[in-house]
């Protein structure tokens, strides 16, 4: 354990995202799911409530107490071909399991970024570049093994309680030590990025174009200002023939000159290209909201600091695979804003109006729902958690966090209290 004047707490406290890292009392970097048991029941014993953190990408609310476990020593990756499956331990990252999977020709549902930490996004949801081929990654869980409060490892399957909670609450019910996940059968796709300085008329014809195209088409659209000028980002992932995703990006590529166009028939391995996202750990503060419809682009114009939409629906809104506890699968449309370069400390305060307005605009078309992994640091409370589910579906949660958490041992995450049954008089 790693005390706050200990050398090496800070490094080991300190994730992806600066803006406002952890500052636990405690700080266990387990190697085994043994030194996780341990800490969980130290915890326990001394009444410390629990974080857990691998990569730090999607940090919530930043601990200022109690015992965090890091995870990031646990990353053994196992892949089963014949039953196109992977054993992921906690502290994985998408890139591992992208180069283990590739050498079988299957692929994970993983992310824009192959340094986000597996286990994390995959218990959130996960909402990836094959996404509205294949659904979210939470789909593909099998199998989750875990500790619990009480200290116990468990192997948990689906039908269990247990599993449906974990499988979309994250952190909220116990420390996961490993997951099974499904792997998809997709060596090459067709993708990359389109780069335009027309960015109102490639957004808008980016958005009448979502309205055509089939499931196999997943793609998002980034909005980005640099140093005297404003780039239209469009980011494609098609899992169909790569002829048939030349024809249907043709209208995309008739917005008007482009600045860069890195779209083709692309290995896997090379998805990380699409997005293009930063490597290097930095503060940043972003806010979301989940649509029905994105008729009027006009707020997502002008805006300080970077846009993004991303195209929902198709196999997101139909459950694949076990049930899960993952919400808001009727949204068609995910609009974010994003302010990066934070220094650490930064008060975001002052953000939060711009960011509002976009929102605001938006809002006659909102759905009110969140996705969980990107609720994170001011955003990541209990008001907003809730939102990332349905209301019968938030309600079993509480249910379960009471019978599997009574103590809410797990609140230093994304928090999820339980149930308040009132006595019979």
């Amino acid at each position: 354990m790693l005390h706050r004047n200990d050398p090496g707490y800070d490094a080991e406290r300190t994730g992806f995202q600066l803006l406002d890292p952890h500052r636990p009392d405690l700080v266990v970097p387990a190697a085994t799911p043994e030194d996780v048991r341990r800490a969980v029941a130290y915890a326990a014993d001394a009444g410390l409530p629990v974080a857990v953190q691998a990569t730090g990408h999607g940090l919530p609310q930043a601990a200022t107490e109690g015992v965090l476990i890091t995870t990031g020593r646990m990353n053994a990756v196992t892949v089963d071909p014949a039953t196109a499956t992977a054993r992921i331990e906690a502290g994985v990252r998408w890139e591992q399991v992208i180069a283990a999977a590739a050498r079988h020709g299957l692929a994970p549902l993983s992310g824009s970024s192959p340094s986000v930490g597996a286990v994390s996004y995959t218990l959130g949801g996960g909402l990836g570049l094959l996404a509205r081929t294949y659904g979210y990654a939470a789909d593909r869980v099998r199998a989750v093994d875990v500790v619990t409060a009480d200290a116990e490892m468990r192997h948990v399957t689906p039908g269990d309680d247990l599993f449906w909670a974990l499988v979309g609450g994250r952190a909220a019910f116990g420390v996961v030590t490993a997951l099974e996940i499904g792997l998809v059968p997709v060596a090459r796709l067709y993708g990359g990025a389109l780069h335009f300085e027309q960015v109102e008329t490639a957004l808008r014809t980016w958005r009448d174009w979502t309205e055509t195209v089939p499931d196999e088409m997943t793609s998002s659209i980034a909005v980005i200002p640099f140093p005297g000028r404003t780039v239209a980002h469009i980011r494609i992932a098609y899992t169909g023939d790569p002829k048939e995703g030349e024809r249907l990006v043709r209208p995309l590529r008739a917005i008007g000159p482009r600045l860069l166009d890195t779209v083709g028939e692309m290995p896997y391995t090379a998805s990380a290209a699409i997005h293009n996202d930063p490597t290097t750990p930095s503060g940043y503060f972003a806010t979301h909201s989940l649509l029905r419809e994105l008729p009027d682009v006009t707020p997502l114009l002008g805006v300080r600091g970077v846009i993004e939409v991303r195209h929902l629906g198709g196999a997101l809104a139909r459950p694949q695979g076990a049930p899960n506890a993952v919400g808001n699968r009727s949204a068609r449309y995910f609009a974010a804003v994003l302010s990066p370069g934070l220094a650490p400390g930064t008060d975001v305060a002052a953000l939060r109006p711009a960011h509002d307005a976009v929102h605001d605009a938006l809002s006659p078309w909102a759905t009110g729902g969140r996705l969980l992994n990107f609720l994170y640091g001011a955003n990541a409370g209990p008001e907003q958690v809730r939102r990332a589910y349905e209301p019968e579906d938030y309600a079993r949660l509480t249910a379960l966090k009471a019978k599997w958490d009574p103590d809410h041992l797990f609140r230093l995450n994304h928090p999820i209290p339980p149930e308040v049954v009132t006595p019979t008089p």
